[in-house]
Parts: C-alpha cells; structure tokens; sequence
C-alpha cells in the first residue's frame, strides 16, 4: 500500500517559525489570568504549538477546549453544532480563542459569543491561516481575528489541522490537495 503524502505548501519549520513569530506579536496583549481556548479538532496542533510559544516567551495561560463542528466530514460547511462546551469558568477573564483556518468566520463567531455569555472580560482570536474572503464580493465574512500567522492562498489545504474528510490533520506541515 503506497501512502500518499501531500505536496507541502508550508514546511513544518516554515509553520513553527511562524507559530513563534505570533507569540511575540502577541505578547503584550495576553493578561495573566488569559486562558486559551482551543476549537476542537482542527485547532489542537495549532493551539498547543501557541500555547507553548507563549509560555517560552513568559506567559503561562490557562487551557480549555470548545468543540464546535459546522463540516461533518464532508467540503460543505453545514449547521453549527456544539459537542463540547466550556469546562473552565471564564468569568472576569481574558479568552484567547485559537483555532487551525479563518474561511467563512462562523465557527469563530459562535465561540466568541459562547465566551461572551459565559462572562469573559475580553475575547481576542487567533488563527494560524487565514484564507481568503470566501464570500469577497460582499465582504460578509462572519468576522475576522485579532492574531493570523500566515495568509494562506484559496487553495485545498490539508495538516497542521487541517484535514480532507478527516484525514491529513497530524502532517506536521500544510500540504494543498487541489
């Protein structure tokens, strides 16, 4: 059985050097009570890297995970469901919210007021690619980040989160499928 890899768009030290650059962007703004939300499950490998940038950089933030899924396994984004909410209090507290890809903005949006309703004091986000406006003839995306690691191109990206029904999110790089 052959394993076909993706070509690599971005190597794993492109994406790491870029995860490092945006915890020193981000640094002056992190409070010390922040905690760092995760969106499962692209978001994992991306919020960990951060996490750890930041902690190397001198803050330590607390970590929860929100699991928000619009796609299904399926190109389609669909309804928004939540399968996992908040296990932290967020009350009075900064939130970070970190996630893999910035494409329509919605899972964003949806965890930004979760985090709202839940009483945090502030809520910054942060994505490791943006792509760009899916909708750019009306500029309607649901929103836009605070923090964005790597403009990405409108191309059928794959790793570091990233996955084709599912599969590809562990490579180490981003790989593009088209």
């Amino acid at each position: 059985m052959t394993d076909h890899r993706p070509a690599a768009l971005l190597s794993e030290d492109e994406v790491q050097g870029r995860v490092t650059a945006l915890a020193d962007l981000m640094i002056d703004y992190i409070k010390p009570d922040c905690v760092g939300v995760c969106l499962l499950t692209g978001g994992i490998w991306f919020a960990a890297d951060l996490s750890r940038a930041l902690n190397r950089a001198g803050k330590d933030i607390a970590f929860d995970a929100l699991w928000l899924s619009s796609y299904a396994d399926s190109h389609e984004s669909g309804a928004m469901l939540i399968r996992a909410p908040l296990q932290r209090s967020v009350e009075g507290r900064q939130v970070l919210i970190m996630d893999d890809v910035l494409d329509t903005g919605a899972s964003l949006k949806i965890a930004c007021e979760i985090a709202r309703e839940a009483g945090a004091s502030e809520v910054l986000t942060a994505v490791f690619a943006r792509k760009p406006d899916p909708m750019k003839d009306s500029k309607m995306r649901e929103m836009e980040v605070d923090f964005c690691a790597w403009e990405a191109p409108a191309r059928y990206l794959v790793g570091y989160g990233l996955d084709d029904g599912g599969k590809y999110r562990a490579l180490p790089y981003i790989g593009v499928l088209d």
